[in-house]
């Protein structure tokens, strides 16, 4: 769809809000206010998504058990990403959230979270392949999509809410809803694709063990054989194939040595 359908169709859902009175006053400056944000979530920024996405990192950092230097977890994961304060531009930071979940995300902004289940599941090599797979969903604009997205909800629910007196775009008691948001949000086939090819040249341009990634997805199969959910095992289906996928490159790659 065109960004001006898109924008015409966001325009067309505050003027409804905004001229349906069903007998109580609006609050005309908050549905404006509401309305411009909506439209906006179309074109965010660069500049005005990295705060969203800290502001987001923030409340999930809060809202997680952090392993603190000295805790195995950290621990490992700081010795692994030692050299990785920068990919392509893109200024990362690493934290690791202790929780059960097989999982791990990037953001935006370059934060990188890692939960402890995920890292008593890999290797050191198998991690990398999936931090290096995470990093390019950022890089390759996927996760600024997600953003846009849960944003633009967000925002919607702003325009309702404005008319209780109460709206506020990402207050305090919503950015729990659009951390959720994002979170539930599952990328295409494409964008999973696009973010294997990525992590894998990552790992070969950093000289990581690139065999690594046929190893951690070979791992989610079995996992998600095994009726996990709720992780990288529900959110990146397919994981067999891109298994065997990621052993075609390794080898590739091996030759080309």
């Amino acid at each position: 769809m065109k960004k001006e359908n898109i924008l015409l169709i966001l325009m067309s859902i505050v003027v409804i809000n905004v001229n349906a009175q069903f007998g109580k006053i609006l609050s005309k400056t908050k549905n404006i206010e509401a309305g411009k944000k909506l439209v906006k979530a179309a074109t965010l920024s660069d500049e005005d998504m990295a705060t969203l996405s800290l502001q987001s990192v923030k409340w999930m950092d809060e809202n997680n058990p952090i392993a603190e230097a000295g805790d195995t977890y950290a621990d490992r994961l700081s010795k692994l990403v030692a050299g990785l304060d920068n990919e392509d531009g893109l200024t990362l930071n690493f934290k690791v959230y202790r929780v059960v979940d097989v999982n791990a995300f990037a953001t935006p902004d370059g934060s990188v979270r890692v939960m402890a289940g995920l890292m008593d599941l890999m290797t050191d090599d198998e991690l990398l392949s999936v931090i290096g797979h995470e990093i390019g969903h950022v890089k390759l604009g996927h996760s600024k999509k997600r953003y846009q997205s849960a944003y633009a909800i967000s925002a919607a629910k702003d325009v309702a809410v404005a008319n209780t007196n109460a709206g506020k775009v990402l207050a305090d008691e919503e950015i729990g809803n659009f951390v959720e948001t994002v979170a539930n949000a599952q990328f295409s086939q494409t964008n999973e694709s696009s973010a294997d090819e990525y992590g894998f040249k990552f790992l070969v341009r950093h000289n990581f063990n690139y065999h690594g990634m046929e190893g951690a997805f070979k791992k989610l199969a079995d996992l998600s054989a095994d009726g996990g959910k709720g992780s990288l095992t529900s959110s990146h289906p397919g994981s067999a194939k891109r298994s065997a996928r990621a052993k075609e490159w390794a080898e590739k790659q091996d030759k080309n040595k």
